[in-house]
């Protein structure tokens, strides 16, 4: 999604509490930068706008969140919609932390000391064109980033047939076993699912929005 430059997103940033200005700094210490350092730790990648990690990190207290994008502008109007969140619930935003990341380069933020239970992958850029899938947030050179500090699950929502089919087989060739998959999440009942303004959008154009939770396979971590 392209999103034009805002002067004032990373001015914002700085000034913001739970955003964290270098990530890096807390490679293979991120059980430290919270303010109740015993709970779970939940990371979205490529948060975006803010319409998932708002919705959810307010609605699990018990649990402590990450969610980070690559552009200023996103990362700011998910800042301001944690904000809106919290404020609305009267709480205190002490579970959450935010920061500029490509996730490409996500080795160079997490290490193996660093213990996530779960991973959130929503809706992310399917990159169709065949020179391009490589840059998938679940491919296979991807996923094997990741085992390298997931201790739990991945949760991956996404609208494009193509990119979830073929996810299947980069899970596969990471070493991950398919828990769970459905080509229509509306239809369940049983999974906690926060929608949001991207996921609405595609429901009313009529597209089936498709889910699935993996987990390394417990002989490869």
């Amino acid at each position: 999604m392209r999103i034009r430059h805002k002067p004032w997103a990373k001015p914002e940033l700085d000034a913001c509490p739970f955003c964290i200005d270098n990530p890096q700094d807390f490679k293979d210490k991120w059980n430290t930068v919270f303010e109740d350092n015993s709970k779970p730790l939940y990371i979205e990648l490529g948060c975006g706008k803010g319409g998932f990690i708002s919705q959810i990190a307010v609605n699990h207290p018990e649990i402590n969140f990450i969610a980070m994008d690559i552009k200023n502008e996103m990362l700011a109007l998910a800042k301001r919609k944690i904000e809106q969140s919290y404020r609305d619930s009267g709480k205190d935003i002490n579970n959450v932390k935010i920061f500029i990341q490509n996730i490409e380069q996500l080795q160079e933020t997490f290490g193996e000391n660093d213990h996530a239970e779960r991973i959130y992958i929503n809706f992310c850029n399917p990159w169709p064109k065949k020179k391009h899938k490589k840059r998938r947030l679940t491919h296979t050179r991807q996923l094997m980033n990741y085992k390298k500090f997931l201790k739990g699950e991945l949760w991956f929502k996404t609208d494009d047939d193509e990119l979830f089919e073929e996810s299947f087989e980069y899970f596969r060739e990471a070493g991950f076993r398919i828990k769970f998959s459905t080509w229509d999440l509306q239809g369940e009942n049983n999974i906690e699912n926060f929608v949001t303004e991207h996921e609405k959008m595609f429901t009313d154009e009529g597209k089936k929005i498709k889910f699935l939770i993996a987990e390394p396979e417990i002989n490869q971590i």
